[in-house]
């Protein structure tokens, strides 16, 4: 996050943390104070992403505190963040680290992993089953077999069964849920289907021109995908309400740049209000939803590497938040 850098004039960089500061999510304290500021400001739970790859996870410590010590009490699910785990924080994709494997025992020997959390009172649960999501469930060489272990074996350990969601964030996870025997899907924000055009290519073209002679040139809004953050959520609540149970979600702002020296994705001109706005959509579609499937996925709560968070940061403190209890309030 520090080595962030502005690239061109008016771009916010680096976010800089302001009430939690630079804290270390070993340190009970730190998750403490987390989920104090999320319940204040009306958010119901936390979904975790999970690292799983043939039997052996990273990044599992906060986590695996949360279960044993039985604190913060604060909902929580399971997000499964079923890609290779590559060099992505610095742009080095193509180097994976540790790469998904995946067959029916390892489904099998994934599930008791998974079994100490599921049965957590804190668990979120629909209708009494867990919630747990697959964020690329297109990667799994056979989703429905996976998916009918998986209840087959929470069946055997005394659940009513699960309640699994795959995420749409790229094109290929679109529509999937039905088809391979989901319970529901998950809007990602920003769904990368709907990402505006940037502001200096497309039918910009004169701009573009104009960019690549100036000498000296904002070389940013050729290096990076720079888009209006208005223009994302205006193309996402414009998609069609789908024919299956699909729970709304948005962004309050992303920019990826402290991960990425180039091909970064800027949403310029986020704001409060603007969130808020969009919030306030999502909410309503949710309404539409079964009591026990009214969710609203907001991407996040502390990603800040890629410039998307709801902790107060320098700029707007606790604005975001102050924005989704007034929308959240309203809701209930």
């Amino acid at each position: 996050m520090r080595k962030a850098q502005p690239q061109f004039p008016g771009h916010e960089q680096p976010h800089v943390p302001t009430e939690l500061g630079y804290y270390d999510l070993r340190h009970a304290q730190v998750r403490a104070a987390q989920a104090d500021l999320a319940r204040a400001h009306g958010i119901h739970g936390f979904c975790y992403y999970h690292y799983w790859f043939g039997g052996r996870r990273v990044l599992e410590g906060p986590f695996e505190e949360v279960l044993r010590s039985g604190a913060p009490d604060f909902p929580f699910c399971l997000c499964w963040a079923n890609e290779n785990w590559t060099r992505r924080w610095d742009g080095l994709e193509r180097e994976v680290l540790l790469a998904q494997q995946y067959s029916p025992a390892d489904d099998a020997a994934h599930f008791r992993a998974l079994l100490p959390a599921f049965r957590d009172p804190r668990y979120i649960r629909v209708n009494g089953r867990p919630l747990f999501l697959v964020y690329r469930i297109s990667r799994l060489p056979d989703p429905s077999a996976t998916l009918a272990r998986w209840r087959s074996l929470a069946r055997e350990a005394g659940l009513p069964g699960l309640y699994v969601c795959n995420v749409e964030s790229f094109p290929e996870e679109h529509s999937l849920a039905p088809r391979v025997g989901l319970d529901a899907a998950v809007e990602f924000g920003p769904d990368w289907g709907a990402l505006p055009r940037p502001i200096a290519r497309g039918r910009r073209g004169a701009l573009l021109w104009w960019l690549r002679r100036m000498r000296p040139r904002p070389e940013g809004y050729l290096r990076h995908h720079v888009a209006r953050y208005e223009d994302l959520a205006r193309n996402m609540m414009r998609k069609p309400a789908p024919d299956y149970v699909r729970f709304p979600g948005l962004t309050p702002m992303w920019d990826n740049t402290a991960r990425r020296r180039t091909d970064a994705v800027i949403l310029q001109g986020s704001s409060p209000a603007a969130y808020e706005a969009w919030l306030r959509f999502c909410a309503e579609r949710a309404a539409a939803l079964p009591p026990e499937e009214r969710f609203v996925f907001i991407n996040a709560w502390n990603e800040w590497a890629e410039g998307n968070h709801l902790e107060p940061c320098e700029r707007w403190g606790r604005r975001y938040l102050e924005a989704t209890r007034r929308v959240i309030g309203g809701a209930c």
